[in-house]
């Protein structure tokens, strides 16, 4: 696990698989799919499985950090919007989640409904992260 004196990276990280975690949960259970999306990111930041599954285990002893920029803000939200499609089935509790955690992490309350549906769309259409990012940018005045 993580020394007592992690850097900000590292509990950025941790805060975003932990935001992961609790969208996973929204709609009552934990997947595989879900777990498995959880992991690819922690390896994505340079974490390995297991300590991934060891934050997911402590799920209660994380808080939220704010990303700094718009551009991690975007990440996260993709994320969180990534995994909501992840088992296939979008209910009304994980969208809600999202739009509020896109008001949490800083968009504009009234772009967030928005850019959710963006971002859901461009995931299920197929398109590459960065033009849906590019595509976001025109309507979040950026």
């Amino acid at each position: 696990m993580f020394g007592f004196f992690e850097n900000e990276q590292t509990r950025k990280v941790k805060s975003h698989l932990m935001n992961l975690v609790a969208l996973a949960k929204a709609d009552g259970h934990l997947d595989e799919r879900e777990m498995n999306f959880i992991v690819a990111v922690g390896r994505k930041n340079g974490m390995r499985p297991d300590e991934v599954r060891s934050i997911v285990g402590n799920a209660s002893t994380i808080h939220l950090v704010i990303p700094e920029n718009d551009s991690e803000r975007f990440d996260q939200i993709f994320d969180l919007v990534d995994m909501m499609l992840a088992d296939g089935v979008v209910d009304d509790t994980e969208m809600d989640f999202c739009v509020d955690m896109a008001e949490k992490l800083g968009f504009r309350k009234d772009v967030v409904a928005v850019l959710v549906r963006r971002i859901s769309q461009g995931v299920k259409d197929g398109f590459p992260r960065e033009q849906i990012k590019e595509d976001t940018q025109t309507f979040l005045g950026n």
